[in-house]
């Protein structure tokens, strides 16, 4: 029997993750990108150009850096499979644990946590310090309430988690409204944060929820810490060597690949038309043929290609098109510093940042990884800063970072980490020490020929209150047809690259059924839960079954 083909259209970790499921299983495998020359999509790095000199290689730049929670299955599973140098565990072997995280705040002294169960006295210290700290501004009303909402979260049935709390956000079921400022900064806000570009007043609670009780449980249990990060730039240390490995096993993929139409005949998909360029830079139109497709590309980019005849074989998809609107930007910026400047070993949130950023430190997790080989080798570290609100006005420049030019925006941002750093006598952020910066090429300014403001090439999905229903299967109607994109329903729920992995999983399971393959299917983890908590989650679903409330029992 010859083998089937599948055409992958999108090379993000998606359509990467489809590629190795698929391959290791036997089928063939076509994979369509467009980028150019770079895969990865939204997890990739990327060079600097031209910033090398003499020789050296230009510095690395990325979309935005990379976070590997230590609830992450799907994906850290797949990793242990992706070959490296000596390395048993793989690519796997290439994350390190960061065992601090910072909030900062301006004019205020940072709030720094532990991430990980503590291993010292040290630990010990800091945990109890920072939670009983009056220097938080928060309340004690305000943690005893929090922590009640979080009971509450816990203790509730899944079923009501869908019922309820996903129809409202997480600003709502914290009760946020009318509590303190520092209630709402630290514990709405500011926690909503690290959960992609989520707006605590938009987000489902459920999603935010089971997210959040992710992160705490991990911080709470003995072992590795919650908070992973890649010992050097994604592509060098993750990305290239998936490729290298996906295409020894026969991969063909395709970049500066456009998908112009995927076509649809008869209730099955036929083809898709893609336009790619030549090797003079001509565009040329090819139809891209198989036995099954995957659609891995954004969901953004992914709804306008659900014409009729797609909607007509399967009208659930038209959730696709009701969720392209729910994206928002959440895009990096590199600081190249002369001298290293750890901040602290893990995230910092820059609580009070009017365009939520984040920040890691990379270089203290880069090992051997020697930086001065790299620009004009007077570079030692790299503050890399996600900004996660693009419409909000700045402080030191008053207007919305969507409004800015390129060096408007680095001095927006440096202006924002300096007043969140450099407090109380303490200066960490200097000007004289900043060598060069970085913008996320996906942010393309308002001079491009064409535009009148900031353009962003690649957005991020949100996932807003009762959104849910919108949500496609990695499975549809169609039987050819299958997505693996970070829009899809999972386990993990949130745009992330565990859930575009899981995706991609589900997907590689419904053409192992479809195709009659004998092959295994893919492994799917649930999200994890502690089993003291079950009792109570029992109850629950059996009142809820009933039409009645939580009420945080045990038995009736």
């Amino acid at each position: 029997m010859s083998k089937k083909k599948v055409v992958v259209l999108g090379g993000g970790v998606a359509g990467l993750s489809s590629a190795h499921e698929l391959l290791e299983r036997g089928f063939d495998v076509e994979v369509y990108e467009l980028n150019p020359k770079i895969p990865g999509g939204k997890a990739r790095s990327m060079p600097f150009r031209g910033s090398g000199k003499h020789g050296r290689y230009d510095l690395p730049g990325e979309h935005g850096f990379r976070f590997f929670p230590r609830f992450y299955e799907h994906v850290t599973h797949t990793m242990e499979r992706i070959p490296y140098k000596d390395n048993e565990e793989g690519v796997f072997g290439n994350l390190v644990q960061a065992d601090r995280a910072k909030m900062a705040r301006y004019g205020m002294e940072s709030i720094t946590m532990i991430t990980r169960f503590p291993r010292s006295l040290k630990d010990l210290r800091t945990l109890f310090e920072e939670l009983f700290d009056s220097n938080s501004g928060l309340e004690k009303d305000d943690i005893e309430f929090f922590t009640q909402r979080l009971w509450v979260l816990i203790t509730s049935c899944q079923e009501r988690r869908l019922a309820e709390y996903e129809i409202i956000s997480w600003w709502d079921f914290i009760e946020a409204e009318g509590r303190s400022k520092a209630y709402q900064n630290l514990l709405a806000i500011g926690l909503t944060r690290t959960l992609v570009a989520a707006k605590a007043k938009e987000a489902s609670a459920r999603t935010g929820g089971d997210i959040l009780l992710q992160l705490i449980f991990d911080m709470v249990t003995p072992g590795v810490s919650s908070d992973r990060l890649l010992n050097g730039p994604t592509n060098d240390v993750w990305i290239y060597p998936w490729m290298s490995y996906l295409n020894d096993l026969g991969m063909d993929y395709h970049y500066e690949s456009k998908i112009s139409s995927i076509n649809c005949a008869n209730g099955e998909i036929t083809s898709a038309t893609i336009i790619q360029k030549d090797e003079n830079g001509k565009e040329v139109t090819i139809e891209a043929t198989g036995d099954y497709y995957i659609c891995a590309m954004p969901v953004e980019v992914t709804a306008p290609l659900m014409n009729k005849d797609i909607l007509a074989a399967d009208p659930s998809l038209k959730g696709v098109v009701e969720l392209a609107p729910n994206v928002s930007w959440m895009n990096g910026i590199q600081f190249y510093l002369k001298k290293d400047v750890k901040v602290t070993h893990g995230h910092v949130i820059y609580i009070d940042s009017e365009w939520a950023l984040t920040s890691i430190s990379q270089a203290q997790f880069w090992g051997e990884y020697n930086l001065n080989n790299y620009g004009d080798g007077s570079v030692n570290g790299v503050l890399s800063v996600d900004i996660s609100d693009w419409f909000n006005k700045g402080d030191l420049i008053e207007k919305e970072a969507s409004d800015c030019s390129e060096q408007e925006i680095a001095d927006e941002v440096w202006h924002q980490l300096k007043k969140s750093l450099n407090v109380d006598g303490e200066v960490l952020l200097e000007d004289d020490n900043l060598h060069s910066w970085f913008l996320d090429p996906d942010i393309i300014a308002p001079n491009a020929p064409g535009l009148t403001e900031n353009f962003n090439m690649e957005p991020l999905l949100i996932n807003k209150k009762d959104t849910w229903k919108f949500r496609p299967d990695a499975v549809t109607k169609i039987p050819n047809f299958f997505l693996a994109a970070d829009y899809v329903r999972t386990y993990t729920d949130l745009a992330t690259m565990e859930g575009a992995n899981e995706a991609a999983r589900r997907a590689t399971n419904g053409i192992i059924d479809a195709s009659g393959s004998d092959e295994k299917k893919c492994k799917l983890w649930k999200l994890h839960e502690p089993n003291i908590f079950w009792p109570f989650r029992k109850h629950d679903q059996s009142r809820f079954e009933k039409g009645l409330p939580w009420d945080g029992k045990i038995i009736g």
